[in-house]
Parts: C-alpha cells; sequence; structure tokens
C-alpha cells in the first residue's frame, strides 16, 4: 500500500478540503503531499436528515465547491458529526452549549460519524464511517476544568479525542483516526478506487 500511495502523490495534485489542522496532520500522517483549500459552505442540517447523511451530503458539497476551483485536481474532503439518539451535536456556541453536549454523552456511549468524498473532474466516490465512543461520567468539575482548557472550542462535541479528553474516555469501537476527524483506512482505500480508474 504505501508504494501505491507514494506513486499515487507523485502522479495527482492532491487538495484537502478543509481548514482542520486535525485533517491536515491525519493525511500527513500518510506520507502525501497536497493543497488546502477550505471552502465556505452551508452547514445547516436538513428536515429529517440523519446523522450519516448529514456528513456525507458536506463532505460531496464541499469537495464540490473546491473541484470547481481546481477542476483537474483530486478533491478529499470531510465532514464530521457526533449523535446522541441521532441528534447531532456540532460544535460549542458557548460555554453552556458545551455543558449541555456533556450532560447528554456522559456516562454513556455515542457516535462519531465522518462523511469522505474524493471526487475529480469526472468521478466522485464518498463512504460514511461511524465509530462508538464512551464517555465516563463527567461532574460539574470535570466540565468546569475542560472547558478552561480551551481545548473544547471549534470540536464537534466540544472534546478532542487526541487531547486532554483522552482522560475521561475508557474505550472506543471502531477507527480512531474517525473520531479525530479522518478515517485513514477509508480514506486510503477511496484514493486508490480513484487511481485505478485514471
Amino acid at each position: 500500500m504505501a508504494s501505491a500511495l507514494l506513486l499515487f502523490e507523485k502522479m495527482a495534485h492532491l487538495i484537502l478540503a478543509s481548514s482542520s489542522p486535525r485533517r491536515r496532520e491525519l493525511l500527513q500522517q500518510l506520507g502525501l503531499n497536497f493543497e488546502i483549500c477550505s471552502p465556505d459552505v452551508d452547514e445547516s442540517v436538513l428536515e429529517n436528515e440523519s446523522i450519516a447523511a448529514y456528513v456525507e451530503r458536506l463532505a460531496q458539497v464541499k469537495a464540490e465547491a473546491v473541484a470547481k476551483l481546481y477542476p483537474d485536481a483530486i478533491i478529499i474532503a470531510a465532514d464530521t458529526s457526533l449523535g446522541v439518539n441521532n441528534e447531532i451535536l456540532g460544535k460549542p456556541e458557548s460555554k453552556q452549549h458545551a455543558f449541555e453536549m456533556w450532560e447528554k454523552i456522559s456516562g454513556r456511549w455515542h457516535d462519531v460519524y465522518t462523511g469522505v468524498c474524493v471526487r475529480t473532474k469526472e468521478e466522485k466516490y464518498s463512504i460514511v464511517v461511524r465509530t462508538q465512543v464512551e464517555f465516563q461520567p463527567l461532574n460539574s468539575h470535570d466540565m468546569e476544568s475542560y472547558w478552561a482548557t480551551g481545548e473544547p472550542l471549534g470540536k464537534a462535541g466540544a472534546y478532542a479525542i487526541q487531547g486532554i479528553a483522552a482522560r475521561y474516555i475508557p474505550r472506543i469501537e471502531g477507527s480512531y483516526s474517525n473520531v479525530v476527524g479522518l478515517p485513514l483506512y477509508e480514506t486510503v482505500q477511496l484514493l486508490q478506487t480513484v487511481k485505478a480508474l485514471n
């Protein structure tokens, strides 16, 4: 797989359609060279839209927006959201909002969904990856302390598994990189599909 990716890197103009430093770092783990172009898209949830459908649609919309600017490139786009009882938990808008989300995931399992889209001028492939995450019960002191670190800002579900929040997470079932923001195994599979068809 490594040799195939190195060949792919030399042949392709690759663009990550995201401003997320976490996705950038994850993609760099694969040894790929790529540019970054962060699209400005409407992230509103459609009526009766499931979490899986939401993240896949947004990934596709992001990829399409960047593909219009770089029609000869291969675009990787992704969107990650948390879900509890099919309710989407996005990024915290305030301290109170973060606390409300933590109360919903405290002491229970929740789902993390990432939609990934790889797009070229002629082809589009997408997938949704789900990981289950267990959160320990959080008390008010835990919440106050974690909020004070500043880490929850800008994070889906108001936490970062790769950061301080790891202390609150005893187990996960599924892809770790998916929870961070980009499921690497599945992303590679999509990239190899594009390479095989071009």
